[in-house]
């Protein structure tokens, strides 16, 4: 997924030569290598989320592509639409919006909402059972005195990492912890993505800066050291690898230090002695992102390289050649060209995160248990909500139709067991604290809907602007009744009379798309006359004369393109691939008792 044909759009855009448009693996697998290698604890999750979500949008490409390439458009349907679509129809129409009727005439009763469930029972249909919550949070997150614990330990290390020599600071970093990795190279100042970063930069090599906010850390910033540097090169190299990564993303030892060391020095003094350079990089190197282009990278700017290779490209002259080692192996390189001038610096970070002490954590803790406690019904939840936490500002939420599987109850409270706890309960129950990122969750079942049919009340909301706006219609058309002239209608209504001089089978932009209407525009026996009959539609009842009908020429058009787009539309209608083969399958889900 990561290196092949298919690469992911954030990998390609990055690691893509704008000119050649070739995708420089090397480059993305170096990136990637880095990023595992970090001893951060939030790279080494965001790395994981990174590669489960990419495995299972590519999963899902592939069970939308069952389906999309299943689904045949034929060449015909596409060119009578095309066809279709370059009619224009000049009508002329009174519409009465649905608003002008009283909502209160047009009430609805639980037994026609039955009726109409009863009819559309697929459309109804739920296949496991959904649970409603209400719930209030506790945000246990850091609060200023944790805050100012952090800043004040910072503050205590700046003397010894002062004085930390630069040859031990990568292991300094190791011992002391930061979540920013230590990059031992020289980064040019426009590549650098740092807050506050003038004032870091304008700090003199040896001094620190800091301890500053950055996002939900603080930290400190050493300078390192400063030099003047290109902005790009252009350069050619041959490795000589001693490791490399597998499918897996797992370094495989190829060769010991020694023999790579030897063969590299070789291959450096063939070179020198006029062996050409393209013949032995195709025979020797271990790089595939390079070796098919002479060994070849062109535009590098500061930072993408590993430290040694960046710091020897940039801190050398055009012309220079060399070997160096690398965490890869050995590589000869050698200076091809050097383009712009800008200072590059290398910074030393220790980034500490802020987090809640176990004094903030129990006493959040506390509150939201004390609250729980008080709350054994919902009753009680809601009266212990409005006199103890509605005074101090604190919401109440609700969650509606979770599911059994749910991981979250909402986008930023994900905890599997708050889930299976809430499926667990009796409606009213209300559960114990649950802590969900840094928040405690305090909850109460209010409505348990089981599978099978949706009720009355679930369904309601949707129903009941359905069946509203159908009363509505049947008023407002036996309120026109027969239709003569348009301006009698508009008389009667109270509504003007309105044209359009370029209606289109697909609708338009300052009509809207009403399917009726459009129907009847279209309508070739209606062509030059008032239909007698007035239109239930979308927003309102329409009376209508269609003036003319002409056609444009047909445009030019992909047909090809077009049979794709149309079949990738239809596969959308359909729903997502999972709960098509959900439905057709005799499986029953019971993930949701296992995890």
């Amino acid at each position: 997924i990561l290196f092949g044909n298919n690469p992911p759009q954030d990998l390609k855009q990055r690691f893509t030569d704008p000119k050649t448009g070739a995708y420089d693996q090397a480059g993305a697998r170096q990136f990637m290598a880095a990023w595992k290698r970090s001893k951060a604890e939030s790279d080494r999750q965001q790395l994981s989320n990174y590669l489960t979500n990419l495995e299972y949008n590519r999963m899902m490409e592939k069970y939308s592509s069952l389906l999309v390439n299943s689904i045949n458009i034929p060449k015909w349907f596409v060119e009578k639409q095309n066809t279709e679509n370059s009619q224009l129809a000049r009508i002329s129409y009174v519409k009465v919006p649905y608003s002008t009727v009283p909502d209160s005439s047009a009430r609805v009763s639980d037994a026609e909402i039955a009726a109409y469930i009863s009819k559309h029972k697929d459309q109804f249909r739920q296949d496991e059972e959904t649970r409603n919550i209400e719930y209030v949070v506790f945000n246990a997150g850091p609060n200023g005195a944790d805050s100012a614990a952090v800043r004040d330990k910072l503050a205590s290390l700046k003397t010894e990492f002062a004085a930390t020599p630069a040859s031990n600071m990568e292991t300094y970093l190791a011992k002391v912890g930061t979540d920013v990795t230590y990059y031992d190279g020289h980064i040019s100042k426009s590549a650098i993505r740092q807050p506050l970063k003038d004032s870091i930069l304008a700090t003199p090599v040896g001094g620190i800066y800091g301890p500053y906010l950055d996002a939900d850390h603080y930290a400190l910033a050493r300078m390192m050291d400063i030099q003047t540097w290109p902005d790009t090169v252009k350069v050619r190299h041959i490795l000589i690898a001693t490791q490399q990564q597998n499918q897996q993303g797992q370094f495989v030892p190829v060769r010991d230090d020694s023999t790579a060391k030897k063969l590299a020095d070789s291959l450096a003094t063939a070179i020198r002695g006029g062996a050409n350079f393209d013949s032995l990089c195709l025979k020797f190197s271990d790089d595939p992102g390079s070796k098919e282009k002479g060994g070849v990278y062109d535009k590098i700017p500061t930072g993408q390289m590993v430290a040694p290779f960046n710091d020897f490209i940039f801190g050398h002259h055009v012309g220079d050649k060399g070997v160096v080692k690398t965490d890869f192996g050995y590589h000869y390189i050698e200076i091809l060209t050097q383009k712009g001038s800008e200072p590059a610096y290398k910074i030393a970070y220790i980034s500490k995160p802020i987090y809640a002490s176990s004094t903030t954590d129990d006493s959040v803790s506390n509150r939201a248990s004390q609250f729980a406690g008080d709350s054994r019904d919902r009753q009680s939840f809601d009266a212990n909500f409005e006199k103890v936490l509605k005074p101090l500002g604190v919401n109440k939420f609700l969650a509606t139709d979770l599911r059994p599987n749910d991981f979250s109850i909402s986008q930023n409270l994900a905890n599997r067991q708050l889930v299976k706890a809430i499926f667990a309960a009796s409606k009213g129950d209300v559960l114990q604290p649950f802590l969900a990122g840094s928040n405690y969750v305090v909850c109460t079942v209010t409505d348990i809907n089981p599978a099978g049919v949706q009720s009355v009340a679930k369904a309601r909301p949707l129903v009941e602007s359905i069946l509203s706006k159908q009363k509505k219609a049947a008023q407002l058309m036996q309120k026109i009744g027969k239709v003569s002239t348009l301006e009698s209608v508009a008389t009667a209504t109270g509504q003007s009379l309105q044209s359009l001089d370029s209606l289109r089978m697909n609708g338009s932009a300052s009509f809207g798309y009403e399917p009726r209407v459009i129907g009847a525009a279209f309508n070739a026996a209606n062509t030059g006359k008032v239909v007698p009959d007035p239109i239930e539609g979308t927003d309102g009842v329409f009376a209508l004369r269609v003036e003319s009908v002409t056609a444009t020429p047909v445009a030019n058009a992909d047909i090809e393109q077009q049979r794709i787009q149309l079949a990738q539309n239809l596969q959308q209608r359909m729903g997502y691939p999972t709960q098509i083969l959900l439905k057709a399958a005799s499986i029953k889900d019971n993930r949701a008792k296992f995890y």
